[in-house]
């Protein structure tokens, strides 16, 4: 007997909305009240700016609130942003003005109403002024297809990282539908572990093949565009490409540490191809950018963020491995101008690694390339059959994995870096970087090497079995 009278009440009230000059004019247009759908997801902060991603529930104004008081009565508030089917309903605020390494509370006004279906503040930072110690999580290859629990978040909320940086295969679309890939950003930003992470820690990312469109993507797929497209909307990066290059790569400096995120897809040469000079994963206009970038850098560490990885390991594959002359172009050019503190961190393997291509002997320094791989999908054993030019520590196959860099200053520029497993405990010991291991003439391999690590190379290269059982 109930529902006529509720439905009764329902018509009522959607006609007194339409009829009040102080109700919104989208409230009477809309089923329902104003919301978010997904997110919202704190993007790139600045010293005295924080950014928020989030998708709502029709096409509205959005504007962003953030306060030092709970109760919001210091609040500011960004400009409004419309939010409607050109972006997918999602919308992109920053509020600046803000105070460098400062916690804020921050909420969403849609349409001019605060989100009933999520009534409690978030609360993020601000990034430091100047150098300051840090922690940054990374990993790659969270597959909802596989995993819809992706316990490996709650390792991530545990470590406490002041970024997160997702480096590719984000979501597992393989398809060259456009709508195949905006279904699962929505999907995977449901995942109930995720978005106590993205609601809190700034979350930056690049694509590897998954996401751009089918495996092993390269500069012929036919929905590139829709594909950057797509990604602009569902990630909240502080840019994108540059005016006369349009990509996913940028540059962020965060507490004295810039970052170099790459976009190893929009102008890839089809891996397959021969591996000759003039083959590109960057593209001309990308791989300048980066040189150019590198050389005006003054921070004591440049890391270079890719999809895969950087040494020799994956033969065959479609890392920099069949890329070789354009990474040691790079690798030349990062040595003949003296430019200090590089290292890489990279994913897409499914097996956590830590290799190193011994670039002290040819005149640089050693390049370290750091790698997760997966956050949430199966791990891989295909390390059997892979050599890298020098691996630091034994591949982790047993788990999900993601790793932290710490970052610090206070005895000259450090970074310690850990791999954690599906329980959080660190799965290999610390690899120690400092700010006088990447600069030319340093020969730092051996020293940081594990031993069993260093016993099967050398058995290696004596003609032996790498995985040779004594």
């Amino acid at each position: 007997m109930s529902t006529p009278h509720r439905r009764s009440l329902l018509r009522s009230a959607a006609l007194a909305a339409a009829s009040l000059p102080f109700v919104p004019q989208a409230l009477a247009q809309t089923l329902g009240y104003p919301r978010a759908l997904q997110g919202p997801m704190v993007g790139a902060p600045t010293s005295d700016s924080i950014a928020v991603w989030v998708r709502v529930s029709g096409a509205f104004d959005v504007v962003l609130e953030a306060a030092t008081r709970r109760d919001f009565a210091d609040a500011r508030q960004s400009a409004p942003t419309r939010a409607d089917q050109s972006t997918d309903f999602c919308a992109h605020m920053r509020i600046g003005g803000l105070a460098p390494a400062t916690a804020y509370f921050y909420r969403l006004r849609i349409d001019g109403m605060l989100d009933r279906y999520q009534p409690l503040p978030y609360r993020t930072r601000t990034a430091p002024r100047g150098r300051s110690a840090f922690r940054a999580a990374f990993g790659s290859c969270a597959r909802l297809q596989i995993d819809t629990d992706q316990r490996i978040f709650s390792v991530v909320q545990a470590l406490e990282p002041d970024l997160m940086f997702f480096l590719g295969d984000n979501i597992y679309a393989d398809s060259t539908e456009p709508e195949a890939l905006a279904d699962l950003y929505r999907r995977q930003r449901e995942i109930e572990r995720l978005k106590p992470v993205i609601r809190t820690t700034p979350s930056l990312a690049i694509w590897d093949d998954h996401d751009f469109a089918l495996n092993d993507s390269d500069r012929t797929n036919p929905i590139r565009d829709q594909s950057l497209a797509l990604f602009k909307n569902y990630w909240a990066n502080p840019s994108y490409g540059q005016p006369n290059a349009p990509g996913v790569f940028f540059k962020y400096a965060y507490a004295g540490v810039d970052f170099f995120f790459l976009d190893g897809r929009y102008y890839r040469d089809p891996a397959d191809a021969p591996d000759v000079p003039g083959k590109t994963m960057l593209g001309a206009t990308q791989k300048a950018w980066l040189k150019d970038e590198l050389r005006a850098s003054r921070a004591p560490f440049k890391v270079l963020v890719s999809g895969g990885g950087f040494s020799m390991a994956e033969r065959g594959g479609d890392s920099w491995a069949v890329f070789t002359h354009e990474r040691n172009e790079l690798f030349d050019f990062i040595r003949d101008h003296r430019i200090e503190g590089v290292f890489g961190i990279s994913g897409d393997s499914h097996m956590g690694e830590l290799n190193c291509v011994p670039r002290s002997e040819q005149g640089g320094y050693d390049f370290y390339d750091l790698c997760s791989s997966p956050l949430a999908n199966l791990p891989d054993s295909d390390f059997v059959e892979q050599m890298p030019e020098v691996r630091i520590r034994e591949t982790y196959t047993r788990s999900v994995n993601v790793g932290l860099m710490e970052f610090s200053f206070e005895d000259g520029p450090r970074m310690s870096y850990t791999l954690h497993n599906v329980i959080g405990a660190a799965v290999w010991d610390p690899l120690v970087l400092t700010s006088a291991d990447l600069r030319n003439g340093a020969s730092t391999w051996r020293d940081k090497i594990d031993a069993y690590e260093l016993e099967r190379l050398e058995r290696y290269r004596a003609g032996g079995s790498y995985f040779a059982v004594e």
